[in-house]
């Protein structure tokens, strides 16, 4: 099944007040990958105090509906021109979460994404090693939308997301100008599952096999059916449960430093409902080289909405009805 046939599915019936969800599909030698559009450019951060003030995103994005499969993993490592710089990962399945990817690994993923569709690569390695620390872009060509990232390539199209950019896809609420505390559309905690579909529902807390309970949903559609929970407002899914995701940001925010630790978000499948909260975020003291079982990324990019894109990337935009929110409580 499609993916927009998918998100369809799950609306029917839900009772659930009309909301636009955008997907787009960008096609690759060996696979797809789909995409919500997040706009609301004019929406303000969370408004809590400290350090989980996050969200606040002047330009409009998009993000990948899932997290990146052991089977695009796969696809990287075949690729001729990777051959000496092969990302390790475990495996559990073609279409489970790619895990055990560094946060330099990931980086070369998103970097191959640009460079095989003829953009500029996101982040600048100068050595060859896969697990080789990035190094800065100059002031002039680094990212400047919602100040300056050193990391980040101004012209980049594909990239590994900020932490505004995660947090913003996964909490915020674009028609009531709020945030939920679960990347579900909710601020009650969602229903535990092994594995579905339904709204309100997560990957985490021991529910798969006891013998085998580090076991994410499956996260591609060419496996059949999305499989590792309900959506958030804008259509994604699995950023509340699953596997911990790699954020582009430092966890200390600065993103001046090649080796600093990067943020972790999202929880993971043996999380309890703590670690899925807006307000958690870790970086387990993994270092940029550093992977783990329970981490895996997904991957943003320019919104295609603005984007102007060179041959021989395919965009197909599909726009599909219907996703609301039945608006409980809410942190305002």
């Amino acid at each position: 099944m499609a993916l927009c046939g998918l998100i369809a599915g799950l609306l029917v019936g839900t009772g659930m007040n009309a909301e636009a969800i955008t997907i787009t599909t960008d096609t690759f030698t060996d696979f797809d990958m789909d995409f919500a559009e997040v706009g609301d450019i004019t929406n303000v951060d969370d408004g809590l105090s400290g350090s989980t003030a996050y969200g606040a995103v002047s330009y409009e994005y998009r993000m990948a509906v899932n997290e990146v499969s052991e089977k695009m993993i796969n696809d990287y490592n075949a690729a001729p021109a990777n051959s000496s710089l092969l990302i390790t990962k475990d495996t559990r399945g073609t279409y489970k979460p790619a895990t055990s990817v560094s946060w330099n690994e990931a980086a070369r993923f998103v970097n191959w994404l640009n460079t095989s569709q003829g953009y500029q690569a996101a982040y600048k390695f100068t050595n060859s090693g896969a697990n080789d620390n990035i190094s800065l872009w100059s002031s002039a060509n680094a990212w400047q939308l919602g100040g300056e990232n050193l990391y980040r390539h101004k012209d980049a199209y594909y990239f590994l997301p900020s932490e505004d950019e995660w947090y913003k896809a996964a909490f915020y609420d674009g028609s009531s100008m709020l945030y939920y505390d679960y990347a579900t559309g909710s601020n009650t905690a969602p229903t535990a599952v092994a594995s579905g579909t339904d709204p309100n529902t997560a990957v985490y807390n021991y529910q798969s096999d006891p013998e085998d309970f580090d076991d994410p949903g499956v996260v591609s559609y060419l496996a059949d059916i999305d499989d590792a929970g309900g959506l958030s407002y804008y259509g994604t899914m699995a950023q509340s449960g699953n596997v911990f995701e790699w954020g582009e940001s430092a966890f200390d925010g600065g993103n001046d430093l090649d080796s600093e630790s990067r943020v972790l978000r999202g929880g993971r499948e043996s999380s309890s409902s703590t670690q899925l909260q807006s307000s958690f975020r870790s970086n387990f003291n993994l270092g940029p080289g550093n992977g783990d079982s329970g981490v895996g990324f997904r991957v943003a990019s320019v919104s295609a909405a603005v984007a102007v894109v060179p041959e021989p990337s395919s965009v197909g935009l599909l726009v599909i009805g219907a996703m609301g929110c039945v608006l409980r409580r809410k942190r305002g």
